[in-house]
């Protein structure tokens, strides 16, 4: 299974984007501000392409997905929220959008949850391509 995050709004607060699985739009994203030099838990991920698995997240204390060796950030995760507030480096997804928020963030990390494991259960690999942003993020 291929995410594909494409990076299209970059405000002072966020990054906004759209989010297609195998092709096809599943959400609305929200991360952090793309900055050349990384601010820990201000900063989204550098543009790439990483592994998805999922895994207990100790601070949610639930099974999260997860993105696998990016360069500089660690526990990078994909799970609900609303607002930059709510990113701490990691990509929200939600239903709608507005400037610097995406909404109804828990059926659309539900839906995206469901897709990813059970790619993975059936043993497929997941993958997510991000584009837009910076190729290389300072640390």
């Amino acid at each position: 299974m291929l995410l594909n995050l494409t990076r299209s709004v970059f405000t002072d607060k966020s990054t906004t984007g759209d989010l297609a699985v195998d092709g096809t739009f599943e959400a609305f994203t929200l991360e952090d501000v793309a900055r050349p030099k990384k601010i820990k838990h201000q900063t989204c991920v550098p543009s790439g392409r990483y592994q998805v698995i999922i895994n207990h997240s100790e601070r949610f204390n639930r099974d999260l997905p997860l993105l696998v060796n990016v360069p500089g950030f660690e526990g990078i995760r994909i799970h609900p929220g609303n607002t930059d507030k709510d990113t701490s480096g990691c990509v929200l997804v939600g239903k709608t959008k507005s400037a610097d928020f995406v909404g109804n963030s828990r059926a659309a990390f539900d839906a995206l949850f469901a897709k990813i494991k059970g790619a993975l259960d059936s043993g497929e690999e997941v993958e997510i391509e991000i584009t837009g942003g910076f190729d290389k993020v300072e640390v």
